[in-house]
């Protein structure tokens, strides 16, 4: 039980793609049981939130429920279309304002983060701390290092950080404490579009070195609503 209207289902404690599309089938299936009561489905890597209408069912009665309507759909469940989105990220010193002190940490020179950062194809394994926030696994284990002992109070929008095995974006201009190594000009929330985040969990990210000069263009594109985020179906 989770408050008094949540089901907490939880998988295996690990960043790994089986127990993510594991997550990602069990959420279509709940989905697609349509059930008024209901009321959301929240995903992690590791585990779905449902909130339903306490009003009527007990958590109980839902648990039973799904054990015996999961039953009924044992079979595979088709995942919606994956794709991968082709993010532009500057990695001029004036964004990647940790890139120092993450030299000094590993040993690689800024040059060879920027390298074992953009190499990778990372899948999005979910969405949070703010909306649009893109948790991004697949990063190289040279490139893990812990997040800063004291956050900042301010992360710029668009920021791309290193936190622990795991890299990421700031939607939005937030306290935050990753490691910040560059910034991309999208916007990746944007509650004026009928999909406020572009990508979803299950997605895939590739990261494009620019220079600070592409960053300005593409930044006055987006500005003007006349950039696309590339992409192509996995």
């Amino acid at each position: 039980m989770y408050g008094n209207n949540g089901l907490l289902l939880t998988w295996e404690a690990e960043m790994t793609q089986k127990v993510l599309y594991s997550v990602l089938e069990y959420q279509e299936k709940i989905i697609k049981l349509k059930l008024k009561l209901i009321l959301d489905v929240i995903q992690s890597n590791n585990s779905l939130l449902i909130i339903y209408d306490f009003k009527k069912i007990g958590f109980k009665s839902l648990q039973h429920l799904l054990e015996r309507l999961f039953s009924l759909f044992s079979d595979t469940i088709q995942l919606p279309k994956q794709y991968c989105w082709e993010i532009p990220v500057c990695y001029d010193a004036y964004f990647g304002i940790d890139l120092d002190e993450i030299t000094q940490k590993t040993t690689l020179s800024k040059e060879e983060i920027i390298q074992l950062h953009t190499a990778p194809t990372y899948q999005v394994f979910s969405i949070g701390f703010l909306p649009g926030f893109l948790y991004l696994g697949g990063l190289d284990k040279r490139l893990h290092i812990d997040r800063k002992s004291t956050p900042r109070l301010e992360v710029k929008k668009g920021a791309v950080g290193i936190g622990g095995m795991q890299t990421g974006i700031y939607p939005k201009t937030s306290p935050g404490g990753w490691q910040i190594i560059g910034n991309s000009p999208l916007n990746f929330f944007d509650v004026s579009n009928e999909k406020p985040c572009f990508a979803k969990a299950g997605d895939f990210i590739k990261f494009v070195a620019v220079s600070l000069e592409e960053y300005h263009e593409i930044a006055a594109a987006v500005e003007n609503g006349k950039y696309t985020v590339k992409s192509t179906i996995c």
